[in-house]
């Protein structure tokens, strides 16, 4: 197989690269979170990007290919366990009173799942479905909260579409500056345990 085939999108190189390195970093025991950022930063992809990728080739175990790149780690995807009816309800309300006080539906997420990037994505799934396939159980419960979300966007936030993108822009900015601020710390931590270690050893 050439190196140059493609594998979702990647050569099979840049694959065998990104699962190499992720087995790596999860050995000594550094986030996934950290991995994605770093990885995509040394190979010009956005962190999302990456991290996207990643999960959708360890679910491609039935691919011959993905197989022998994996052979020898021990990657998994672990199974997302669905929310229960109640579970669902009261992400709903979490998610739609953060919503109440002016926020963008992605820092309200953000805020419900206090950084856990899993249960980030899970959230934002979850409620995108929601919204998607039952629009009046979302409204059943944004009006339980008092919410009316079929009033217009300056109506319920006192806000208009402009300002609102613009405030999703700078939640946008703001979470990719503190993901990348986070990748700098432990880089840096890393880099002063090894110059500690250097220093012992003279």
């Amino acid at each position: 197989m050439s190196d140059t085939e493609k594998i979702n999108g990647y050569t099979r190189e840049e694959a065998k690269e990104l699962v190499d390195y992720i087995a790596t970093g999860r050995r000594e025991g550094k986030a996934l979170s950290y991995l994605f950022a770093s990885f995509g930063k040394t190979h010009g992809r956005a962190k999302g990007s990456v991290r996207n990728y990643y999960y959708t080739l360890l679910k491609q175990r039935g691919d011959e290919r993905v197989v022998r790149l994996l052979d020898g780690t021990d990657l998994s995807v672990e199974k997302i366990r669905a929310f229960s009816e109640e579970e669902t309800d009261a992400a709903l309300r979490s998610i739609l009173a953060e919503k109440a006080k002016g926020m963008s539906v992605r820092r309200a997420i953000r805020n419900v799942a206090a950084g856990d990037e899993k249960l980030t994505l899970r959230l934002q799934n979850k409620y995108r479905n929601l919204l998607k396939k039952q629009p009046e159980r979302v409204q059943k419960v944004a009006e339980s909260l008092g919410m009316t979300l079929s009033a217009s966007p300056v109506a319920r936030t006192g806000k208009s579409a402009l300002q609102r993108r613009l405030e999703e822009e700078i939640d946008a900015l703001v979470e990719r500056l503190t993901d990348e601020l986070k990748a700098e710390n432990i880089r840096l931590k890393e880099r002063v345990e090894y110059l500690e270690r250097l220093h012992k050893e003279k």
